[in-house]
């Protein structure tokens, strides 16, 4: 026989435990509205990376002006592009633009 082998463990499956699953609670509305969230355009991500850059390239200039550029350059509107970043609350930290 082998070492640490019992007479119980003879092959025969364990007992199956049933857990019973409940229904996901709505929480209660709260007073504000949320705001509608912002349909991220695929060239956000492009906007950020090429921030990323000219803030490496470029020592003169604040990140705010730096990322206006780019957004000037690629077209996309500024207002939609801080109410994305405002919902990714930590990509206004990351930027260092903590509240506009």
């Amino acid at each position: 026989m082998c070492a640490g082998w019992s007479p119980d463990m003879s092959g025969r499956q364990r007992a199956k435990t049933v857990v019973r699953l409940e229904e996901a609670r709505q929480s209660t509305p709260t007073q504000r509205a949320p705001t509608p969230p912002v349909e991220p355009d695929p060239l956000y991500g492009v906007v950020l990376l090429k921030t990323a850059m000219e803030l490496k390239r470029r020592q003169d200039g604040t990140v705010e002006d730096i990322l206006r550029g780019v957004l000037a350059r690629m077209r996309i509107p500024e207002a939609e592009f801080f109410a994305y970043l405002e919902q990714q609350g930590g990509l206004l930290q990351a930027l260092g633009m903590r509240g506009r």
